[in-house]
């Protein structure tokens, strides 16, 4: 994915959950202090460093949590618990975990994202959460859901409107839900109004590889072929 994107970005943002189904929990976060710019947490994270509980989490969640808890070193615990909450200013958008009002909040359908932008911080958030690329526009009192990009291209590009407000998910590198396995990421031109949300392969056997060989379920493994 950084290949892919290279030369394309000044800054890298993250709308959080860096650790919890990965078989990399440690060099994940140790590049992310590197890295990025600015971000915030997500529901696994806060479980990995026991600000929450796994409560309503299932088997195979709760058994890759308890596992990256016990191998993160306490730097990079000390790290994920001091992440900040949601929404957060960055430059001029808005970065947040689930929904503006809770951060373990899931948008996911029309439904779901009716109503938020009366909350919404700012014209330009980004969110994440879901594993969803995609999104939401805000035209006055009308919504219009935002689709990823299709499955036989690799970005597309959607022009920002002035008079609107818009939730954006850049969608998860690792463990996408909306049926396409391979990575997502967007990226964010200000000065040219655009958000070009883009799709790129990696070499996903060796991932599930690597999941298998730390013990971790093997669902996690499987589902990175799926995408869902």
């Amino acid at each position: 994915m950084l290949e892919a994107a290279e030369g394309h970005y000044d800054e890298i943002l993250c709308c959080g959950d860096l650790v919890g189904y990965g078989a990399c929990p440690n060099e994940t976060v140790e590049w992310s202090i590197q890295h990025v710019k600015s971000l915030v947490r997500g529901n696994h994270d806060k479980v990995a460093v026991g600000l929450d509980d796994t409560e309503g989490y299932n088997a195979v969640a709760t058994s890759s949590l308890s596992w990256t808890s016990e191998v993160l070193t306490e730097a990079n615990k000390a790290y994920l618990a001091k992440m900040p909450r949601g929404p957060l200013q960055h430059s001029k958008t808005w970065l947040m975990h689930g929904s503006p009002i809770d951060e373990d909040l899931y948008l996911i359908q029309e439904c779901d994202a009716r109503g938020m932008q009366q909350f919404l911080p700012g014209p330009v958030n980004f969110f994440g959460h879901t594993h969803r690329q995609g999104g939401f526009a805000y035209f006055r009192m009308s919504l219009r859901p935002l689709a990823q990009v299709p499955e036989l291209e690799s970005s597309s590009v959607l022009q920002l409107e002035a008079n609107a407000h818009y939730l954006l998910n850049p969608g998860s590198v690792g463990q996408p839900r909306d049926t396409d396995w391979r990575a997502a990421y967007c990226i964010y031109d200000d000065e040219e109004a655009t958000v070009r949300f883009c799709r790129v392969k990696y070499d996903v056997e060796a991932a599930a590889r690597t999941i298998l060989a730390a013990g971790l379920p093997e669902l996690l493994a499987k589902r990175l072929f799926l995408g869902k």
